[in-house]
């Protein structure tokens, strides 16, 4: 399971889990493997980025990615995943109601993404197909991941994914945009900012002190880097 993650473009975090920085807006896609099954988080801004990260995976582990989870609805974590055919796709509850073609289109297009790319990636939108409400173990074969709708935060419908240690590798915990460390977190109009906090300490109870945070944007962090965040938008927000 151990593969080398590095020579693929890929970091490795701990045995059979690793994530890569994708260009343009620095987001994470990450990649966890077990014995029967290969789970991706996230899935890049469009289908060309989508089909970048699906033959990465397959070159990678001579196997397909079977099931996807999305952090939340914004363009450049959602727009690849109809690259991913027949692969099973988890979101937060509400997810679908909220997945919006035309305004994902829109979005990409303001911050750069090719007219015809964008309108390509939302036309072929895809929603998910099973929605988790609190938690949710998914079996991969040989190991467990946890999917957990931490949110609302960053958006109204945040997705964490927290992957168990085992021998040689620490907690990883996948936090979509409820954490950023390339650039200062991002409040849009479906920032839910009141509870922002609140997100980030049930990311904290999931993984503890010793797990690795790998945040939607950026170089992965340890936990003192989530709770600096989590302090800095408590005050900014005005909650406690």
């Amino acid at each position: 399971m151990d593969v080398r993650w590095e020579e693929f473009g890929w970091e490795r975090l701990g045995d059979g889990v690793g994530r890569r920085r994708l260009p343009g807006w620095d987001a994470t896609a990450g990649l966890v493997v077990g014995d029967d099954a290969v789970l991706l988080y996230d899935t890049g801004s469009t289908l060309r980025e989508g089909a970048e990260l699906r033959a990465q995976a397959q070159a990678l582990l001579g196997r397909r990615v079977t099931h996807i989870a999305l952090s939340h609805p914004h363009f450049d974590h959602v727009l690849g995943t109809a690259a991913f055919s027949g692969a099973e796709v988890y979101g937060a509850v509400g997810l679908d109601r909220v997945l919006d073609g035309d305004a994902l289109r829109d979005d990409a297009v303001k911050q750069g993404v090719p007219h015809a790319q964008a309108a390509e990636a939302a036309d072929l939108l895809v929603r998910p197909h099973h929605f988790v409400t609190g938690e949710w173990t998914l079996e991969l074969g040989g190991r467990q991941v946890l999917l957990a709708n931490v949110g609302p935060g960053h958006s109204g419908h945040d997705l964490a994914v927290l992957v168990p240690a085992s021998p040689g590798s620490p907690e990883v915990v996948f936090c979509g945009d409820l954490v950023e460390e390339s650039g200062e977190p991002q409040a849009g109009p479906d920032a839910v900012r009141t509870r922002w906090p609140a997100a980030l300490d049930r990311l904290l109870d999931l993984g503890g002190e010793d797990a690795v945070y790998v945040p939607g944007h950026g170089a992965v962090v340890d936990a003192a880097f989530v709770r600096a965040q989590r302090a800095q938008l408590a005050a900014k927000f005005g909650v406690s």
